[in-house]
């Protein structure tokens, strides 16, 4: 069963990827809308901020479970990422969107390498112990547990006192 959701996947990728299918799917797509902002002002310079990253590119590591590919709403949990964890230790498990490239350069989807530059460089302050992972395409029943899930990551960087959260869609 599992490689027929592979492949609906993999065809599903290759047609929206014609421009006038996505033209049309963008102009109808309706996503769902929220009345609030959650945003917080920058308290202190970035150079001394603690920074974590976060990634809707289904990436994880390789020792994880993976996302589940097989429930046509997505995988609304989220795999935790260690900040010194190296690229080679990490992989994609997403068949909603074309990762090829990724897969040759994680840093496209979940920058670790650029924000270790970075950080080595004395741009950011330090990296937060934890960076984590969800995957993008999650819908109908599972945006209420995507939402909670959320809250769980959020109450995690809290706790770790991140300043700034780096997101990278994908």
């Amino acid at each position: 069963m599992n490689g027929i959701y592979k492949l609906f996947n993999r065809l599903f990728v290759a047609v929206y990827s014609v421009p006038g299918i996505k033209d049309r799917w963008a102009r109808m797509y309706q996503s769902p809308e929220f009345n609030t902002i959650p945003w917080a002002p920058l308290k202190k310079p970035l150079d001394q901020c603690k920074v974590a990253l976060v990634t809707t590119g289904g990436v994880h590591l390789k020792t994880d479970v993976p996302f589940n590919m097989e429930d046509t709403n997505g995988d609304p949990t989220y795999r935790i990422i260690p900040s010194a964890t190296k690229p080679r230790e990490l992989i994609t498990t997403h068949d909603y969107y074309d990762h090829r490239d990724a897969d040759r350069d994680i840093n496209l989807v979940f920058p670790i390498e650029i924000l270790q530059t970075c950080l080595q460089e004395g741009l950011l302050g330090e990296a937060a112990d934890s960076y984590y992972s969800f995957m993008g395409h999650v819908k109908g029943t599972h945006l209420r547990t995507l939402i909670k899930t959320s809250g769980e990551v959020a109450a995690r960087m809290k706790h770790e006192e991140v300043d700034v959260a780096v997101l990278v869609p994908s």
